[in-house]
């Protein structure tokens, strides 16, 4: 199971999640998220993040211009893309890293509806997306209903995410059976803030809980 902890603001809870098997850390570029972090700031922990731990950019409303400056200025080895951005952008954006994540949020949404989508803004010749399926606030700490998820599709590597702690994380792994998760608030002491605890506990529940095997 990929374990992906996101919103990470503080350099030592990289290395603390590093250290405790975590797979990818993601680094929050969005000025209007309470986990946001300046470009020195987002340098600090992209240094504490070692090689083999996947290095993720989040990003919402920046043009593509911006997103390929910092990417290369923080040496990212993922991209995050929440909003609508075009085939031709996002294809740009891919070319650049070796993963691209695509965020998409299931409130009143089915995956069949995510899939068209995808199917509507997916360059055809791209196989290194990973889709995340998020909450309608992400970030916030609630999760959506995991029903609306349904049958995952064989050909993308599924990356849940919203609200998701240390609690639920084996029960949301054992109803949607995705390929990965992503957790931010669900580890945190305060906003932004990692406890060392609580993401030991949701990476061990994460690891050990029976899942599908997908392709990544």
């Amino acid at each position: 199971m990929f374990v992906k902890i996101c919103g990470i603001t503080r350099p030592e809870d990289a290395e603390t999640g590093a250290e405790l098997g975590v797979d990818a850390i993601g680094i929050n570029l969005v000025p209007s998220s309470t986990r946001f972090v300046e470009i020195d700031g987002a340098r600090a922990v992209r240094s504490a993040i070692p090689d083999g731990v996947m290095a993720v950019g989040v990003f919402q409303g920046h043009t593509i211009e911006q997103i390929l400056k910092l990417s290369e200025s923080l040496g990212l080895d993922a991209v995050q893309l929440h909003g609508p951005y075009t085939p031709d952008e996002r294809a740009r954006v891919g070319a650049t890293v070796s993963t691209l994540i695509h965020a998409f949020s299931l409130g009143q949404t089915s995956w069949h509806d995510v899939s068209d989508q995808m199917a509507a803004t997916e360059p055809v010749d791209e196989h290194d997306a990973v889709v995340m399926l998020d909450a309608p606030s992400p970030g916030g700490g609630v999760p959506f209903d995991w029903n609306l998820v349904g049958q995952l599709p064989d050909d993308h590597d599924v990356l849940l995410a919203g609200g998701l702690h240390p609690g639920n994380v084996a029960d949301a792994i054992e109803q949607v059976q995705p390929w990965g998760v992503d957790v931010a608030s669900g580890v945190e002491s305060t906003p932004g803030i990692k406890d060392r605890a609580m993401m030991e506990n949701f990476i061990a529940a994460a690891k050990n809980t029976p899942a599908n095997e997908r392709s990544s």
